[in-house]
């Protein structure tokens, strides 16, 4: 089969790398179409695929994305692809509606995190909700990645099937099996070796929250707490600022991009995950693989994994008081620590690769059935 994955940027594909070498392993043709951000792991080249870039826009207002919609339509009719496999609000909006009429093309959207669920705002409602609604009717197989989700798409909207998988896959040994120097990584970001380290992981924007957890550092005002942000964003000046303002410069550390986190995990004491939305929260779960327990907001994909007083301890995602009481528990108590620790390192395998790949394989199998 000639298969199209469609994701609005590059930077996304690499989540996809293990679905798509499946496909490839499995004789089918597989090409990628996205806004070409960042090189493409070239492995993906090798085999075969071919990259083509089509002007996605994050911003669903801006105007390059009606010339998207112009060239993807023509690449899908010229290439005569049998099934496209599309990703992330726009691009997936765009390609359902090239779609919609064409005959003899299968469409799969998997939707990683709707932007409308319990507690959003109800701008999101009168907006995504509606738009998603009506797209989901160009929809051959809708793929959600938490529970919340697929009850909502499966009572309410109108695509050929709905399916549930768990995410889109975690290599669980990657994160349990690694060996690193915990004193030698931690004097390596700049980290006092006896301290109490807090870790979170994601773009710095203001969906992932981390000045929740910033002032609740503040409060627990203990020199000994030290906490560490592996990402990029552009509120990275903004968390400085109010690091400094709470006096907080030596103990708030904003590491940047990182290709070690598996090894950063491993050199820190608990996991905060503070996200206003969260489609399901690969950081996290990344973080439980690695023995850590979790301190997470109470949203969303999140309460899939997150159990309060089990894997760690929930909270609102504004509430600092909430955040600050979590951590000084598991900061006072070492043995709670590593029993939440060992028990999320088994829990987190329901979200393992395998287990992705067989679910996502046997959905592909059913449909091609049908083409």
């Amino acid at each position: 089969m000639k298969i199209l994955y469609i994701t609005t940027i590059s930077n996304t594909v690499n989540f996809f790398l293990p679905h798509i070498n499946m496909l490839l392993d499995q004789g089918h043709t597989v090409d990628i179409a996205c806004n070409f951000v960042r090189p493409i792991d070239s492995k993906l080249i090798e085999r075969g695929c071919r990259v083509f870039n089509i002007n996605f826009q994050r911003s669903p207002f801006k105007r390059e994305n009606y010339t998207a919609y112009k060239k993807l339509k023509k690449l899908i009719q010229d290439e005569k692809y049998e099934l496209v496999h599309t990703h992330t609000p726009v691009a997936s909006a765009i390609t359902r509606l090239v779609c919609r009429k064409m005959k003899n093309i299968k469409v799969v959207y998997t939707a990683h995190g709707f932007h409308f669920f319990k507690g959003a705002p109800i701008k999101n409602w009168l907006i995504y909700y509606l738009v998603e609604k009506w797209l989901s009717r160009y929809t051959d197989i809708l793929i959600t990645i938490n529970r919340e989700d697929y009850v909502r798409a499966k009572n309410s909207f109108k695509a050929g099937r709905v399916e549930y998988i768990p995410g889109v896959g975690l290599d669980t040994k990657k994160f349990s099996e690694v060996i690193v120097d915990k004193l030698a990584k931690r004097r390596e970001i700049g980290v006092p070796e006896d301290a109490f380290v807090i870790l979170s992981v994601g773009e710095i924007n203001k969906n992932k929250n981390h000045e929740t957890v910033i002032k609740a550092v503040a409060k627990l005002n203990n020199p000994n707490v030290h906490y560490i942000i592996c990402g990029q964003g552009p509120l990275e000046n903004y968390l400085r600022g109010i690091a400094k303002g709470l006096g907080l410069e030596k103990q708030v550390h904003l590491l940047g991009y990182r290709t070690d986190i598996a090894e950063i995990c491993k050199a820190s004491d608990i996991f905060a995950f503070p996200s206003k939305r969260e489609g399901l929260g690969l950081a996290a779960l990344e973080a439980m693989a690695s023995g850590l327990p979790i301190v997470t907001s109470n949203v969303h994909g999140i309460v899939d994994y997150s159990i309060n007083g089990e894997t760690g301890y929930t909270c609102a995602p504004t509430d600092v008081d909430g955040f600050a009481k979590a951590i000084e528990i598991l900061l006072n108590d070492e043995e709670l620590r590593i029993i939440m620790g060992k028990h999320n390192s088994e829990v987190v395998k329901m979200f393992d690769i395998d287990k992705v790949k067989n679910k996502l394989r046997k959905i592909y199998e059913e449909e091609m059935l049908n083409v």
